[in-house]
């Protein structure tokens, strides 16, 4: 059995002590390359200025990093097959830092283009792994720690942005840059040093018990993921064609480029927030209410930071991250449910390369078009429309999720 699978597979009978390790390791690693990813969005209008560029090509700038990151998933996995996740993380937390310190080190826009694409290459390695690998250590209590990972994201993104915007006001955006990538670095270290080892060397039983465990985890087909990747899809698309022109739409309305900046901590703190309450909403609710009540709440609140005045907006926004990102956090603790043959590694694969992916060609050939020919207002305006039309997907969703609970209940209830 390939040294990946029984790496995951094993960690279901890890003792708690080392499933929280997992948890904190990869949470820090997730916070770190989500981090990463939106940082991006504060750079996006010092890029404008310096090299001319207009609303198309600075969403191909930003899809660079999303489109390597989601062309790469399932190679990510085949990979950690060859090599063990713990090294493929590690190696890709390092690509990633690479990135970025070509990024800054380059002199013009293809070197910035290359270092894009490295970045994004390095990021690829760590959501589909990570959350196996969660998934794996807490069994069927999964759906809190991934919520937790999920979250976890979010801190970076309300970290690593506002930094760099504090970083911008003292040097060049090549220097914040070159400081971002010696943070990577720090932390590919600290998960070569504290992520479990691979555990070639453990016994033959282990090894037979950790066969028995993945065997049992592979029930029949599930239906309903196929519906589930497209909710993520869309989903995933709103946030960035959102997050794409937030930094025009508050220097429209008068804002610096450290407000600018303030601004995305505002709706990334938001954000994290979102996916703590919005996974123990989950819960209460059920998914299909909760998502319908981010979705229409996304929708809602992108058109009023459209129409008001700043200060307005500014104060807005935490919760319109609350909305905007508290639906993934949902759907990805679904993703163990309704993966098909149970194959739950393969399932995460699956749904980040989809969604990562409908939205990295998006935001150019859609938002970015629609940017340029409209303006920033209507293309945010769009992106509220895509949060709306995931209501009837999760409508037609519900009687998947329905009926799965209620089988579960009806096997139960019978003896053999």
């Amino acid at each position: 059995m390939a040294r990946a699978s029984e790496f995951t597979a094993s960690l279901a009978a890890a003792p708690d002590r080392e499933a929280k390790r997992i948890l904190v390791v990869a949470g820090i690693n997730h916070a770190l390359h989500d981090g990463y990813t939106d940082l991006i969005y504060v750079l996006l209008p010092v890029w404008q200025a310096e090299f001319g560029l207009d609303y198309v090509a600075l969403a191909l700038l930003r899809s660079l990093y999303n489109g390597a990151l989601a062309a790469l998933q399932m190679p990510a996995g085949r990979l950690a097959r060859s090599l063990g996740i713990r090294t493929v993380l590690v190696l890709g937390t390092l690509l990633s830092a690479g990135g970025y310190a070509l990024a800054g080190a380059s002199g013009g826009l293809t070197g910035l283009c290359a270092g894009l694409l490295l970045g994004g290459a390095g990021s690829s390695t760590q959501h589909p792994l990570a959350s196996t690998v969660i998934a794996r250590a807490y069994g069927a209590a999964a759906r809190g720690p991934l919520g937790t990972y999920n979250f976890s994201g979010d801190l970076g993104k309300a970290a690593v942005p506002p930094l760099v915007g504090f970083l911008l006001t003292l040097s060049g955006w090549r220097t914040a840059l070159w400081v971002i990538a010696g943070l990577g670095v720090a932390v590919a270290l600290g998960v070569g040093r504290w992520l479990p080892r691979d555990p070639s060397s453990r016994s033959e039983e282990r090894k037979g018990a950790a066969r028995a465990a993945q065997a049992g985890d592979g029930a029949g087909d599930r239906p309903g993921f196929g519906l589930l990747v497209a909710i993520g899809t869309l989903d995933n698309a709103a946030r960035p064609a959102f997050l794409l022109y937030l930094p025009f739409l508050l220097q429209e309305k008068g804002a610096a480029l450290t407000t600018v900046g303030l601004a995305l901590s505002l709706v990334f703190i938001g954000g994290a927030l979102g996916k703590a309450v919005c996974g123990r909403l989950g819960e209460r609710l059920g998914v299909t209410r909760t998502v319908l009540l981010t979705e229409t709440g996304t929708a809602a609140a992108i058109l009023a930071v459209i129409a008001l005045p700043l200060a307005p907006a500014l104060i807005l926004l935490p919760l319109l991250g609350v909305m905007l990102n508290g639906t993934s956090s949902v759907l990805y603790g679904t993703v163990p449910e309704l993966a098909p043959g149970g194959r739950v590694e393969r399932a995460f694969a699956v749904f980040y390369t989809c969604t990562l992916g409908g939205s990295a060609l998006a935001a150019p050939l859609l938002y970015g078009r629609l940017g340029d020919a409209a303006g920033p207002r209507w293309a945010a305006v769009a992106a509220a429309a895509t949060a709306l039309a995931v209501v009837p997907l999760m409508l037609a969703l519900s009687r998947h999720l329905a009926g799965g609970r209620a089988a579960r209940r009806a096997r139960q209830g019978t003896g053999p």
